[in-house]
């Protein structure tokens, strides 16, 4: 049942933060985000862009180069009927997955996941010890481009490091605010006002920059924050076969649609959506119902946001996760830090056999 509070202060949202040890491989907060790039040896970091606080947010590479030729960009060769004047991906040795950790700072299972996974690319193992030779197997045929964080300001300002056991009212305020007379700002109403500054904001949830900036939610057109010309930028220059941004929520974990992409495209991400359930199941983990593959339609109309944006700069498979919380009050079920984990190894297997596969981009 859901807890009843309307309203929250800092103060009190820090004394609900439960006294806990987490397991090792967990990675909550940007302290560990930076240990654990200072580990990366075999991979090539690049620093994609500065946040509004100064913070870096970096993508780091393995597996071939991204070198390509190309004669236009990815709309102006579709409009040209010939898509392979932007990229060639039947030419590639090797399929590209860029793989985009938490845009909303407070969604660190994914944070935890990738992190776990550059340990396995280093060193065969994740974090906890365990070895993972077949998601080492799979990711020595691509490439991947992992950016384990895609908002370090909303990444700094979440102090529980992990919402798991707690409620549903803790990722209202963690994750979208409150406005100035301590009301939670809640989920959609976060994104009625944006960017979320001035007055009537008291606590900046950690969806934002430190700018107010939603980078999942930007004007892409003309950008308000950085995050999001830096991701898309990256994007446009790798041509990736798949993107795939995690994100985390109250229910189990499962992939929500992308507006605005063809047909095509979206019954390729149910298909492997369907893929993933099976995966879960396999490991005794909860799964969250296939998404459906629909056209446009409706008043007020589906959103855009970076997903679709990705796909209209580059053509690849956009690909949204929703990790589960792990909420005490939440739709879950019962996954506890070590699923979470799973989950998300299980999610990486599941994206990079669909892309070695060749199907990434086309009906299923």
């Amino acid at each position: 049942m859901r807890e009843e509070t309307d309203t929250m202060t800092y103060a009190e949202a820090v004394e609900r933060i439960p006294d806990r040890d987490f397991p090792e491989f967990w990675v909550g907060d940007r302290e560990t985000l930076v240990d654990r790039l200072d580990a990366v040896d075999r991979g090539r970091i690049e620093e994609l862009a500065r946040s509004p606080g100064g913070r870096p947010i970096h993508a780091v590479t393995y597996g071939g180069s991204a070198d390509r030729d190309h004669r236009a960009n990815y709309n102006s060769a579709v409009a040209a009927r010939d898509p392979t004047s932007y990229a060639d991906r039947d030419e590639r040795d090797r399929p590209v997955v860029f793989l985009l950790g938490p845009v909303h700072g407070h969604e660190v299972e994914g944070l935890t996941g990738l992190c776990n996974l550059l340990s396995v690319l280093e060193t065969g193992r994740d974090l906890a010890g365990t070895e993972r030779p077949t998601l080492e197997r799979l990711a020595d045929r691509c490439r991947l481009v992992v950016v384990p964080c895609g908002n370090p300001d909303g990444l700094a300002r979440f102090e529980p490091r992990s919402l798991h056991g707690m409620t549903l009212a803790d990722l209202e305020f963690w994750g979208q605010g409150t406005r100035s007379d301590d009301r939670l700002v809640g989920y959609p109403d976060a994104k009625g006002l944006h960017p979320m500054a001035g007055e009537e904001v008291a606590f900046l949830g950690c969806y934002f920059d430190d700018d107010g900036v939603n980078p999942m939610h930007d004007e892409f057109f003309a950008p308000m924050g950085p995050e999001a010309p830096a991701i898309l930028e990256a994007i446009g220059q790798e041509a990736p076969d798949a993107t795939l941004s995690l994100h985390s929520h109250g229910y189990p974990p499962g992939f929500v649609r992308t507006s605005y992409v063809p047909l095509e495209a979206q019954a390729d991400a149910r298909a492997i959506h369907r893929s993933y359930n099976e995966a879960l199941r396999e490991r005794e983990l909860p799964a969250y119902d296939p998404i459906e593959v629909s056209a446009e339609s409706g008043d007020p109309p589906p959103y855009f946001n970076l997903l679709s944006a990705a796909h209209h700069a580059s053509g690849t498979l956009p690909l949204l996760h929703e990790s589960a919380h792990g909420l005490a009050d939440g739709h879950a079920g019962d996954i506890d830090h070590g699923g979470i984990l799973e989950a998300q190894f299980a999610l990486y297997e599941v994206v990079l056999r669909h892309a070695l596969d060749g199907t990434a981009g086309t009906a299923t």
